[in-house]
């Protein structure tokens, strides 16, 4: 296909990085750029660049926000419980479900075992903050149900649970080592109505 273009070639790696796709999926994604160059790759090329320059994250929240602008969090601070997830890709789950309209928090990440958290990056000290500034009710732990997920919501528990907040974590219908942005509408559900509190 490539001739040993060294342009394809690289392009070929940087689109087999991305999520589900690996070198054959990435090809065909660039054979279909390439046929329709200005319908599809001038556009795409507007939308990164605008992405790149204009988009960032949060440094409160995790979420994504326009850098010249505040975010939705610094606005809005009227609410008494936030759900906590690892990434932004679960958020959206839990969105696109019905099941949480309210606020967020994005960690960035999770904690193996052995992790330092000091060298993971993950907003935990902004979580604790954002509990502590809004009088909060209710903490609901959105972690996936793996070793990693599990580890960081204990982390979370162990950091917050002497604040007298009313710590909850997903519950029925989340399967052991399951992550949560693939889980199923119903699945989610049943997961979310069901949550149980976190005993001391």
């Amino acid at each position: 296909m490539d001739n040993n273009i060294i342009e394809i070639e690289e392009l070929v790696k940087q689109f087999s990085r991305l999520p589900g796709l690996g070198p054959k999926s990435a090809k065909r994604i660039i054979l279909k750029l390439i046929d329709n160059k200005e319908s599809m790759v001038k556009p795409l090329a507007k939308s990164l660049a605008n992405v790149y320059k204009k988009i960032t994250r949060c440094t409160n929240c995790g979420n994504l926000k326009i850098i010249e602008k505040k975010c939705f969090c610094e606005i809005e601070s009227n609410f008494d419980k936030i759900c906590v997830v690892e990434n932004l890709a679960d958020m959206w789950v839990i969105e696109s479900a019905n099941i949480y309209k309210g606020h967020y928090h994005i960690l960035g990440g999770t904690l193996g075992i052995k992790d330092n958290y000091d060298n993971k990056n993950l907003l935990m000290d902004s979580l604790i903050k954002r509990i502590k500034k809004n009088s909060l009710k209710e903490v609901i732990i959105a972690t996936s149900a793996t070793v990693e997920g599990q580890t960081t919501a204990h982390y979370i528990e162990d950091a917050i649970k002497n604040d007298k907040i009313k710590i909850t974590k997903l519950a029925q219908g989340l399967p052991v080592g399951g992550e949560i942005e693939q889980l199923d509408d119903g699945t989610l559900f049943s997961a979310f109505k069901n949550r149980i509190p976190v005993s001391d």
